[in-house]
């Protein structure tokens, strides 16, 4: 079998864009992502090793992937993460690896994520008061987040973003200081619609702060918005500027304004399952071929059968819709 070639999926879309899962575990309880308590974590032999991942990498960038995005629950728990980086930074085909982070530990650790080939960030802040943030996150951390945000800054990251999960009921008065300190601090502010993936299984329509408002309340309390040009056909968000120059907001609207069918990503758990999308029922069994012997020849007709199973969209809004059995922290943000 060959393995190079586009990964194209029933309805024409080329996958290049990997988000790799590096654990589960997180030194925060987001109430959008998981349980407040008495969480269990897969144990450390269940996770794919550094090596693994890298091989895993390796195949897919024969099939033509070469965007890598890190993630968890919160990756830099993961010792080491550094070396990872590196690792996949050497792998031929790769031009971009990005991380996203809640921010807390990134202060130690950006220095040495920059220098092992990590290019982009994007840090979770969905509130500048502190009350908040704890009502969100049940744990305290936003001066950790801040100084990590600024550290990142310092040591010369010039793709940062800022992620915040927009909520209805709780969030409303963070749309307009998040915007202004983004703006303050020469940063891109990114609104994503809060989704069916908490571990609680809360989540309900009449929660959801749609992008649309989003803009609404910072062209009220800021000034008027324009629309960038489009940089990436696949890209998730819609990016705008603010009218005087200073500034840019994107909105990210899987519920409201779902974006399915320019979709390029696939993802592999901490554990090694492959899934097509962040809503998918069905996974494949990737750590199985890795442990068992298999060769890069599986493990590439494997990832072909999963984008091959691709649906066109994940139907949040039909009748149809079934809510994954895994949670955010479960599946890789």
């Amino acid at each position: 079998m060959n393995i190079s070639g586009p990964l194209v999926d029933g309805f024409g879309r080329v996958h290049t864009n990997l988000r790799i899962s590096v654990t589960d575990r997180c030194n925060i309880r987001c109430f959008y992502c998981m349980p407040a308590e008495n969480v269990r974590f897969k144990p450390r032999r269940e996770l794919l090793s550094f090596e693994e991942i890298e091989r895993f990498t390796r195949v897919v960038a024969l099939m033509g992937v070469n965007k890598i995005r890190l993630t968890g629950g919160e990756p830099l728990v993961r010792h080491d993460l550094a070396l990872l980086v590196k690792k996949i930074a050497q792998v031929p085909g790769i031009r971009d690896i990005a991380l996203t982070t809640n921010g807390i530990l990134l202060a130690e650790q950006a220095q040495g994520l920059k220098d092992a080939g990590l290019k982009r960030l994007n840090i979770s802040l969905d509130s500048l008061n502190r009350e908040t943030f704890f009502k969100i996150s049940r744990r305290e951390g936003l001066e950790q987040v801040l100084a990590g945000i600024f550290a990142a800054q310092r040591i010369g990251f010039k793709k940062i973003r800022l992620n915040a999960v927009a909520i209805r009921g709780i969030t409303e008065p963070e749309i307009v200081p998040l915007g202004g300190f983004a703006r303050e601090h020469g940063l891109e502010m990114r609104f994503i619609e809060f989704m069916p993936l908490d571990a609680d299984g809360n989540w309900d329509t009449d929660q959801v702060l749609s992008g649309a408002r989003i803009r609404a309340a910072l062209e009220e309390g800021i000034g008027p918005l324009v629309p960038l040009p489009v940089e990436d056909p696949s890209q998730p968000a819609s990016d705008f500027a603010f009218a005087d120059g200073v500034g840019r907001i994107g909105f990210i609207n899987p519920v409201t304004q779902p974006f399915c069918q320019r979709c390029n990503r696939l993802r592999l758990t901490a554990e090694g399952q492959v899934r097509n999308c962040l809503f998918s029922t069905e996974e494949w069994d990737a750590r199985a071929v890795l442990r068992s012997g298999g060769s890069d020849e599986e493990l590439a007709q494997l990832v072909r059968a999963s984008i091959g199973a691709k649906r066109a969209g994940h139907g949040i809004n039909s009748d149809q819709f079934v809510k994954p059995e895994r949670a955010m922290y479960q599946i890789g943000g």
